[in-house]
């Protein structure tokens, strides 16, 4: 999953990345607001984490313009101004949630996992035929019997089932899964793919991951 994070303070925005990016999100970051707006509305993100005191454009402004913009993302304002009356304030301009500070970080995960579902996925988590990924105990298993996924692995995989039926590109992936693109191996996608259909396919009667040559790949029950 890929997020934004707009956050003046560097100190506490190169926490949060790196935090964030251990849980297995790919997280773009931003300390200017105009930046930030201009990032969000260039972009897919899954959630945008935006401070309210920016400069340049303050997180207020930033959230109307991308509402303006008919940008939909999911926003949770993290902010140091904890009164109600700036509550009210940021979700009246369109934020979804709010969050002051300071603030648990696992408070933070849990917030973010809130925006992330949908009716279909059910909470944390996603499936498809038998197979199961739960987030928030990073597990997965098909059958009913569990399956031992690396972090990349297990990155891929719920990049992969998020996007269920849907084509999704090997530049797509790496833009998504930074942990990946760490690997400067021009097959890295090919490989992970190829790591995951032996624990996930190979062992049961029914392929779940598809290639489609020269396009991307797919999870589903068909080709």
């Amino acid at each position: 999953m890929r997020l934004l994070l707009v956050e003046d303070d560097k100190k506490i925005a190169k926490t949060l990345q790196r935090g964030l990016q251990e849980e297995y999100y790919s997280v773009d970051v931003s300390h200017d607001g105009k930046e930030g707006l201009y990032l969000a509305t260039t972009n897919e993100y899954d959630v945008i984490l935006l401070d309210l005191m920016l400069p340049s454009m303050d997180g207020v402004n930033l959230c109307k313009a991308l509402r303006r913009k008919r940008v939909h993302t999911p926003v949770i304002m993290l902010t140091a101004k904890g009164e109600i009356e700036e509550r009210i304030e940021g979700l009246d301009s369109g934020a979804n949630d709010y969050l002051p500070k300071p603030f648990a970080f696992e408070e933070l995960l849990a917030r973010i996992r809130v925006q992330l579902r949908t009716p279909e996925q059910g909470g944390d988590t996603l499936q498809v035929a038998d197979l199961v990924l739960d987030r928030g105990k990073k597990q997965v298993s098909r059958g009913g019997v569990p399956i031992r996924l690396t972090a990349k692995e297990f990155a891929l995989l719920e990049y992969l089932l998020r996007r269920k039926n849907a084509v999704v590109s090997e530049g797509m992936i790496r833009e998504n899964i930074q942990s990946l693109d760490e690997d400067s191996s021009s097959n890295v996608i090919s490989v992970y793919i190829y790591r995951l259909r032996n624990k996930i396919d190979k062992p049961f009667d029914k392929p779940l991951i598809h290639t489609l040559r020269g396009i991307g790949y797919r999870v589903g029950e068909d080709v």
